[in-house]
């Protein structure tokens, strides 16, 4: 039968609490619960006068105010505030009842410029929570998945200028420089002249974010872009994260990430992409005895060339440190070059005369050229690893672990783009929305956990209450068992 309800009740007084509206399965009341938030006090008890002025709010709900904005992929703090009011779920969480007020949309922004600013409590947010689960013994750092994604910068990208800048040098160039003297060298060769001025590049700047970079990648357009490098353990925990420029290659930023957060939780394996496969980082993680995991990349072919041979058709002789061509001819070695890769050169009269010089190079003096890296051994040692059952399923998790967690962040927890500028404030997103994914997860993981959950208590209701549907279904009498199908009882 339609019914129309006529009559609004929402004007009724009613006598029931904040605790009574949030509903027992709802993610705030797991986090409220398994996880320790007491910590903050202490990160910033320094921050604050203990003997005078106006009584501040609590830290511990000032950060939980900024939780929920992330948690729950509110776009602004302004529109946290806004839901805050009106949500009881949310009330509740910050230990509010329904007529305190809540703070003013701008006290989070005073309260990080006079206090937050330029230091390290977000960061020590974030290890807290993850601390929190290594002590749950939920986290394991021996293997860990690194990849870097790109999160949209504040900034216009035609309000742009060109710049010149000096190119900053490479954090292992003294360590290659060095070993490329030494092998020119013991092979007889001049050393390589020094550069009198450093080396300069334009760049185009945003005047909006200046520390953000343009960034262009596929078929997306150039956008400006911060690109944040992280860690994962093979469980999706999130174990570190850095933030740099978004024009900047993932072979160079890795190195400073690594060096600062990485190295000193010292994991067995490394497991990332193809932007990271070069020597200087199959160098770098094996001298530190960790194995990276690389994938299998395919090797460029020259597109003027029908049917080219590829380097691989081409044979290494460790011993006499040479290169054999497919017609079974020398290329020697003849120098190193200033970014470390020695060249081994075909003799010209064996090319002149080949049958399969057109498929080898089209070069104007017939020679054959072919480059091997002097840290290249590194590089040959992950490639047997990669060819083993185990390396491909290890290299296989990617998607299940860091790349997952990317798309949970830019998806449900506004990590998409930033309405922040710069990159401090770019670390502390990073920091707050990372901290966030490992809370509700080890919520979640202590929730299933816990013997004393109201779950088990209504599941064995339920199992009781079947129960007694059949004892009442033997009580049936014979017609109605039969009417029911049930005859066999």
């Amino acid at each position: 039968m339609l019914h129309k309800n006529s009559k609004s009740k929402t004007d009724q007084a009613q006598i029931i609490s904040v605790e009574e509206l949030v509903p027992q399965e709802h993610i705030l009341r797991k986090i409220n619960k398994y996880i320790d938030f007491d910590f903050i006090y202490d990160l910033v008890e320094d921050k604050y006068s203990l003997d005078n002025g106006r009584p501040s709010i609590d830290p511990v709900v000032l950060m939980k105010i900024i939780f929920i904005q992330y948690l729950f992929n509110i776009r602004s703090i302004r529109q946290t505030i806004k839901e805050i009011e009106v949500n009881i779920a949310y009330r509740w969480f910050l230990g509010y009842d329904f007529y305190d007020k809540i703070p003013h949309f701008t006290t989070f922004s005073q309260n990080y410029r006079r206090r937050f600013k330029d230091t390290d409590i977000f960061e020590n947010i974030f290890q807290n929570i993850l601390n929190q689960a290594l002590e749950q013994g939920f986290v394991d750092e021996k293997i860990q998945f690194v990849d870097s994604t790109h999160v949209k910068a504040h900034a216009n990208r035609h309000k742009n200028k060109k710049v010149t800048i000096e190119k900053k040098a490479r954090r292992y160039q003294a360590q290659l420089d060095k070993e490329i003297a030494q092998e020119r060298e013991e092979n007889g060769k001049k050393p390589l002249k020094e550069k009198e001025d450093k080396e300069r590049q334009t760049i185009v700047q945003s005047t909006t974010d200046p520390e953000s970079g343009l960034f262009h990648k596929g078929e997306h357009k150039e956008v400006f872009a911060y690109c944040v490098e992280t860690s994962c353990d093979k469980n999706g925990w999130i174990l570190a994260y850095k933030s740099f420029p978004g024009n900047l290659h993932d072979s160079t930023t890795f190195l400073p990430f690594y060096e600062e957060k990485l190295k000193k939780m010292k994991p067995q394996k490394i497991v990332m992409d193809a932007g990271y496969k070069i020597p200087a980082i199959a160098k770098t993680l094996i001298d530190d005895k960790i194995l990276p995991v690389f994938p299998y990349t395919r090797q460029k072919r020259n597109l003027q060339i029908e049917n080219p041979y590829y380097k691989r058709d081409y044979i290494y002789d460790e011993y006499y440190d040479c290169y054999i061509c497919p017609q079974g001819k020398l290329l020697n070695y003849k120098t190193t070059d200033r970014e470390g890769y020695r060249q081994y050169k075909s003799d010209i009269n064996d090319c002149k005369n080949c049958p399969n010089i057109d498929r080898c190079t089209h070069s104007k003096n017939k020679q054959k050229v072919i480059t091997r890296h002097i840290w290249q051994d590194y590089l040959d040692i992950t490639e047997e690893y990669r060819y083993t059952n185990q390396g491909k399923k290890e290299y296989a998790r990617r998607k299940e672990t860091i790349e997952r967690q990317f798309g949970s962040a830019k998806e449900y927890h506004s990590f998409r783009y930033t309405n922040m500028k710069g990159k401090a404030k770019m670390d502390m997103k990073a920091a707050l929305t990372f901290a966030c994914l490992n809370m509700k997860k080890l919520a979640l993981m202590m929730y299933r956990m816990d013997p004393n959950k109201e779950v088990f208590t209504r599941l064995f209701a339920k199992i009781h209450k079947k129960f007694d549907f059949l004892l009442n279904l033997i009580k049936i009498s014979k017609p109605r068992k039969k009417f029911l199908g049930l005859s066999s009882l």
